[in-house]
């Protein structure tokens, strides 16, 4: 067995390790201050994968890039996702500052 993963398939665990650190965000806001045992489990069991399938990411990439590119997918997929399930406002200003984001993780693959 392989010690190192491919480069593109570490960046696609990170792509998933993202998508589910947006997963436990968005959850942490429906557990109720973990009150609610479903939303609770679903919320745990989320970042149990992001952290798990970040690390497989950083045995192949640089830390710094994949620390990165993981809190931004999560920062922009959450703030989306406020703006629609939750009723958060969406100005230009906070779309345009998602949009620099956007850029940041789209810079840090093209120089990763």
């Amino acid at each position: 067995m392989l010690d190192r993963w491919s480069v593109r398939d570490a960046w696609i665990f990170l792509f998933f390790a993202g998508l589910f650190e947006i997963g436990w965000a968005i959850g942490l806001k429906y557990t109720d201050g973990f009150s609610k045992p479903l939303p609770t489990v679903l919320t745990i069991v989320s970042m149990i994968v992001s952290l798990g399938l970040l690390g497989l990411a950083l045995k192949t990439l640089p830390v710094g890039t994949a620390y990165a590119v993981w809190t931004g997918i999560g920062t922009v997929g959450t703030a989306l996702l406020g703006i629609w399930l939750l009723g958060e406002p969406a100005t230009a200003v906070r779309l345009a500052c998602i949009g620099l984001i956007v850029c940041g993780i789209v810079g840090l693959k093209l120089v990763g």
